[in-house]
């Protein structure tokens, strides 16, 4: 009874497009209670079949609206993890071409103001937040998957136009799960898959696929996330540049490290090693696809403190984050915010936490106008730490702070 419970909360919860911690916050609220006795490792332990939510359940069936008895009712059993990348393609495939096209001819202009657009807007988003950005990301892919379907066009300028297509919609896809929009978002990469198949680039195929397993590790989906994060490593392998390998070794660390145990947490700092090893691989005569810009040896640190960080070792990641943090570009205000959240985490672990408060506050202060549910996310996990430290002024004058804004 309990798996058929932990399925149907997670069901609903991903149909809401809710992360864990989401749901968490709706139950307590649900109860009417304060000082969050319900977090994010609770509901999936509920969702893992592990706990059985037995006085949380009319609470967790009114964070939902729905009846408590329809969270008990078993339905059929999910299927195996399936992890050949082509598992993932969408259903009716929107990238099918029309049986008869009729429409304005396509050549290689409109496959390069396409990708002016695309890397524009992920310089947007280096900048602006998921929220800021959603509606433009997806105006440009529903023209894009439109332009390919109606129009005619060459084969090579086909591949070139399916292949703008997945590049946009790998952003689109990030800039969804920013905005919190994970379903959106699920589907916007699945397409993008799809596209970068069609056009035979694996490597790009493997971003994509890479970015879906991100997101999965990250909202309560871990077991999927690692299969996905190593097919999208497996699959791609092989042609991928130096650059790109580091990249998708880099999100199966995460992954390992969100699946949680001493083994994953093995795995991952082997991972990280060999995503560093990669990276050392480039050179100035190694040619990496353009949007493979941000990738370098400051994201792999930041990655690294990251790991250290979820596995409870701040001596590792404390001074790992103070360094990245140093070099930053401080005009990106989201990602500063992001590895500030971790610092602030880790310096509480290290039993720092007039520091960890202090940084808080930062992370607070900058993301007051961020539109990111990431940085929301991060923000209410940072808190949640806190609260070990009640008896600590500055701890407590911030968290009292917050109760009254």
């Amino acid at each position: 009874m309990s798996s058929a419970i932990g399925a149907n909360i997670r069901r609903a919860r991903e149909q809401r497009g809710w992360s864990q911690a989401r749901l968490a916050r709706e139950v307590c609220r649900a109860a009417q209670v304060q000082g969050d006795p319900v977090g994010r490792q609770e509901v999936s332990r509920w969702e893992t079949g592990k706990r059985t939510p037995r006085e949380w359940l009319p609470f967790i069936a009114a964070a939902f609206g729905v009846p408590v008895e329809s969270l008990k009712t078993p339905e059929e059993p999910a299927g195996p993890p399936l992890p050949p990348l082509a598992d993932f393609l969408p259903d009716d495939d929107p990238l099918a071409p029309l049986s008869a096209r009729e429409g304005r001819r396509i050549g290689i202009g409109q496959v390069d103001d396409l990708q002016k657009r695309v890397h524009g807007l992920r310089l947007a988003d280096d900048v602006l937040a998921g929220g800021d950005l959603i509606r433009p990301a997806l105006r440009e892919l529903r023209s894009a998957v439109k332009l390919y379907r109606e129009g005619t066009h060459t084969d090579e300028v086909g591949r070139q136009l399916l292949r703008q297509i997945g590049e946009l919609a790998q952003i689109a896809g990030w800039i969804a799960s920013d905005a919190g929009q994970h379903e959106e978002a699920e589907r916007i990469y699945r397409l993008g898959i799809s596209a970068a198949r069609q056009a035979e680039d694996h490597t790009l195929a493997g971003n994509l696929a890479g970015s879906l397993a991100y997101q999965m590790s990250n909202t309560g989906r871990e077991a999927e996330g690692l299969t996905l994060a190593q097919a999208a490593f497996r699959d791609s392998e092989a042609e991928a540049p130096p650059k790109a390998r580091a990249l998708y070794l880099d999100r199966v660390a995460w992954a390992h490290t969100k699946a949680g145990g001493t083994e994953n947490g093995q795995l991952a700092m082997r991972a990280l090693g060999e995503a560093g090893q990669a990276l050392s691989q480039d050179s100035e005569g190694t040619e990496s696809p353009a949007y493979l810009y941000w990738v370098d040896a400051g994201e792999l640190r930041v990655m690294e403190s990251r790991v250290y960080t979820e596995l409870h070792r701040p001596l590792r990641a404390v001074p790992l984050l103070r360094e990245v943090l140093s070099e930053y570009d401080a005009t990106h205000t989201r990602e500063m915010a992001l590895y500030l959240s971790w610092l602030a985490v880790a310096l509480a672990d290290a039993n720092e936490p007039e520091e960890a408060a202090a940084v808080a506050e930062r992370v607070i202060v900058m993301s007051a106008d961020v539109a990111s549910e990431r940085i929301a996310d991060r923000v209410r996990v940072i808190l949640r730490r806190l609260q070990d430290y009640l008896d600590v002024p500055e701890v407590a004058a911030l968290l009292a702070d917050r109760e009254s804004a």
